[in-house]
């Protein structure tokens, strides 16, 4: 994504960016969001990762070129979109890598075995099982996928609330937040995928023309709903652990100047 913080033009990779832990394991507050930004962001993201690709893509097949040609030759648009974000933010942005990452996958495939309307309707199975693994490979990196994409859709991409984001890696709860839902994602990913291999085996060719792209978009909602749902229960749950330990604390601390206003009295009559 690219934006531009007019504050921050010169500073360190913001990736590197992390606002200050937070002492009682609570969710540090969002800073303000720039809409401009947020829009302008997310502007060239779709542009140069969704739209120039597909239109790439479809422009060069309807030219003669071989469907591996044109996925290759479209995979030059996120490489762009990276090189662009480096330039002005200073470092990566890991959608792009990712959508790179996912065209070369799905070129690579296009070529494997035989290119019957069977054997396609498999490579495309093949290619979101992929990203599934993709998901579940990132568990082992410092931070899983989600944690980037989440990053992606939550912040506007200034360096503000970038750190924001990044300090959100200390607070227990949300690391469990983004472990969860990346291998939700990965798993449902390599599910749908064996699925949709197994009925393209065993059903009519054109029954899965139409069945294959219903069974995407159903899993993706359904991936994103539940998202959705998980993070604000998540979220809830990180609040009453935040104020219970805060209630915890100013009761210690409570009992701490209860005792100490005891001890001198204590002492007198002692003597």
């Amino acid at each position: 994504m690219l934006t531009q913080d007019s504050t921050t033009q010169g500073a360190s990779s913001a990736s590197d960016t992390e606002a200050p832990a937070p002492q009682t394991g609570e969710r540090p507050k969002a800073p303000a969001r720039s809409k401009r930004a947020a829009i302008l962001g997310w502007a060239v993201t779709l542009s140069l990762n969704v739209a120039a690709p597909i239109i790439t893509y479809n422009a060069l097949r309807d030219h003669g070129f071989s469907e591996f040609a044109a996925l290759l030759i479209s995979s030059a648009w996120p490489v762009v979109d990276g090189a662009v974000h480096l330039a002005w933010r200073r470092r990566l942005d890991e959608l792009a890598i990712v959508t790179l990452v996912f065209i070369v996958i799905t070129a690579v495939v296009s070529t494997v075995g035989a290119h019957s309307a069977r054997a396609l309707l498999i490579k495309d199975s093949c290619v979101t099982g992929l990203f599934g693994v993709l998901c579940l490979a990132t568990l082992l990196a410092p931070r899983p996928l989600m944690f980037y994409l989440g990053r992606k859709f939550a912040t506007d991409g200034t360096e503000a609330s970038t750190a924001w984001w990044n300090g959100l890696w200390h607070v227990d709860g949300f690391r469990r937040a983004m472990m969860t839902m990346t291998t939700v994602w990965g798993v449902a990913y390599c599910i749908e995928s064996a699925v949709r291999v197994v009925l393209s085996y065993t059903l009519r060719t054109d029954t899965m023309v139409i069945l294959s792209p219903v069974l995407i978009y159903a899993v993706l909602g359904s991936l994103g709903t539940w998202t959705a749902l998980y993070g604000k229960r998540s979220r809830r749950k990180g609040q009453a652990r935040a104020a219970a330990a805060a209630a915890a604390a100013a009761a210690e601390a409570e009992a701490a100047e209860a005792e100490a206003e005891a001890a001198p009295a204590a002492a007198a009559t002692e003597g």
